[in-house]
């Protein structure tokens, strides 16, 4: 009758302290279902390598995204000094053919102070 009380002790002892003891996860768990486990453990790395894969072209995106932002800044700002120097040069030449005898400053105007 004893066995029967230990018996009945050890089925109904709570499920973590079994797991703790290493009753619940045992070498045989992993030998009876080492297929599934390695095709868990695959996935598992698939997943991890591509989210690190899309987190890395993420910032590489957005390191382009300022690249292209600061190179679009800095053509705006060449092609509005090359059109000042066509609008310049055609004045000049308008200037030069009616013959009014004006040139452009090579110094900006100043003002004196006294």
């Amino acid at each position: 009758m004893a066995k029967k009380a230990t018996k009945t002790r050890q089925k109904k002892s709570p499920y973590i302290l079994r797991m703790f003891r290493g009753q619940v996860i045992s070498s045989d768990f992993f030998a009876r279902h080492w297929l599934p486990i390695l095709i868990f453990i695959i996935v598992m790395m698939v997943y991890i390598t591509t989210k690190f894969t899309y987190r890395t072209n993420i910032e590489k995106i957005e390191a382009l995204q300022k690249q292209l932002e600061i190179v679009q800044n800095e053509s705006s700002r060449e092609r509005s000094s090359f059109m000042s120097r066509i609008r310049e040069t055609s004045m000049q030449q308008l200037v030069d053919s009616l013959g009014l005898d004006l040139r452009v400053q090579p110094q900006p105007p100043f003002t004196i102070h006294r």
